[in-house]
């Protein structure tokens, strides 16, 4: 069986990491999780990644923080924002810098889904998408 495209969720939540892995690899996707930042930096799943979704407050890093040193490195990454505190500033400078989706928690597994395709379209350029 061919391998999905790597979705790369990073969110301190253990319980919010899990339940979003497990929803992405049911929809036909390859992930990797990660609880902080720095450890998704130091991985070789960096270079492999398609699509990223990232907690926005997290300690030491902030997901808007990640995806700006991604860009800043010349590897930015199609990234999904999630929040459980939806600030109208923070949501402008995000759509500001790139960022594909704000969601904000809780969100339906529809609207996840939704953004982790069309983050991936960015990425993956005609090459086929999940959509089960």
């Amino acid at each position: 069986m061919r391998e999905g495209p790597l979705v790369v969720i990073v969110d301190d939540d253990k319980s919010i990491r899990r339940s979003i892995q497990d929803l992405l690899t049911a929809a036909g996707f390859s992930t990797a999780a990660f609880g902080d930042a720095e450890s998704f930096l130091g991985s070789p799943m960096r270079a492999r990644a398609a699509c990223l979704v990232a907690d926005m407050r997290m300690p030491r890093m902030s997901g808007l923080e990640l995806y700006q040193k991604l860009v800043a490195s010349a590897n930015g990454i199609p990234t999904v924002i999630i929040t459980a505190h939806p600030e109208e500033l923070t949501q402008a400078r995000a759509r500001e810098a790139g960022i594909t989706c704000y969601l904000t928690k809780p969100f339906t597994p529809d609207e996840l889904l939704e953004c982790v395709r069309e983050a991936l379209e960015k990425t993956l350029r005609g090459r086929p998408i999940p959509r089960s």
